[in-house]
């Protein structure tokens, strides 16, 4: 991850006193003084990377600012992270191979403040794109193998014996249409057709059957680093939730789609790692192609619209935003 230099955090800052007391002596470090530099992350303003200069030890703190949301719901985000972490520590996931991020703190005062250690290790995102453009396929596929596993065991240790409600991922559907609509230009005949893939899909009995589990509810290429073999580390748990197991791997799937589409303008030269890592999940399951079948079945709509929220970024260019959206259109209207 890359964090721009601010410089030294203040002793008369309140966030100093927090750290020194609370947070440091949980890693090891009891000092009457720390000297503490203070790094932004450029992927979000809200993330910051604290480093006390002598020991070396690092923390990364994530905010969730109350004047941007007055009703504060972003302090109760931050909170439900916490816990999050947490519980996911609590059964089995606070050792190699599987590990999530371990809070240090939450606290409501200092800007809804989250924080957690600092975990080194290489991002999701960088693996593919070594791939892409570094010719360096093999290691992606075995990344893609621990993610799989990862992931398996999230979904198995949590699974509960209520279906998913299908009818959530369909409303969610429904807000990045009208976002697409209202702030990107999306046309009404083509956010019609998608409103009618959607309602198709929302007929379909296999979305609704299998058992709900926890999801991660944000697997992107920035949330997950890897270690040595087939250790994977886990962060931004702040939208983990019930919902169906392909709500994750469809994500996973519509994010390799669009990291090959737009380094190379092929996104079908996404498929041998989708369907790599979807085979690899299956193995975790007790009857892998029977699982395999019905996961692929459920893999496009998840996939689309997956597609649909990136392609709704400011940050993608107009033209590259509607072939993300044809993209998605082709896999939803992939019905089973």
């Amino acid at each position: 991850m890359n964090f721009a230099y601010l410089g030294h955090l203040p002793h008369a800052d309140p966030l100093y006193g927090y750290l020194q007391h609370e947070v440091l002596p949980q890693l090891g470090l009891h000092s009457h003084a720390p000297e503490i530099r203070v790094f932004q992350s450029a992927c979000s303003r809200n993330v910051y990377l604290y480093e006390e200069k002598h020991g070396g030890v690092r923390v990364i703190g994530k905010f969730y600012p109350a004047h941007h949301d007055p009703f504060g719901q972003a302090l109760d985000t931050g909170r439900i992270e916490f816990n999050n972490l947490d519980f996911l520590r609590s059964i089995g996931f606070a050792h190699a191979p599987h590990y999530v991020v371990r809070p240090l703190g939450f606290n409501a005062r200092l800007g809804g403040l989250l924080m957690m250690e600092y975990l080194d290790g290489d991002v999701l995102g960088s693996v593919i794109n070594d791939a892409i453009f570094l010719g360096r396929r093999g290691r992606l596929f075995r990344k893609l193998t621990a993610l799989a596993w990862f992931l398996a065991t999230l979904h198995g240790r949590t699974a509960r014996d209520w279906p998913v409600t299908f009818s959530d991922p369909c409303d969610y559907m429904g807000r990045l249409i009208t976002s697409l609509s209202v702030t990107r230009g999306l046309g009404p005949q083509l956010a019609g057709e998608l409103y009618a893939l959607r309602e198709a899909w929302r007929t379909e009995s296999i979305m609704w059957e299998d058992r709900a589990v926890l999801v991660h509810g944000d697997v992107t290429p920035s949330n997950f680093l890897f270690g040595r073999g087939k250790s994977v580390m886990a962060i931004d748990l702040e939208r983990m939730q019930w919902a169906d197991r392909v709500f994750d791997l469809g994500r996973l799937c519509g994010e390799l789609k669009h990291f090959f589409c737009q380094g190379l303008g092929d996104p079908a030269a996404a498929e041998p790692f989708i369907g790599h890592f979807l085979w690899e999940y299956c193995c975790h399951q007790p009857e892998r192609e029977r699982a395999f079948a019905a996961i692929t079945r459920r893999v496009p709509f998840y996939l689309g619209i997956t597609l649909l929220r990136i392609a709704r970024n400011s940050w993608i260019a107009p033209d590259y935003r509607w072939r993300l959206v044809q993209e998605a259109k082709q896999a939803l209207g992939a019905l089973p």
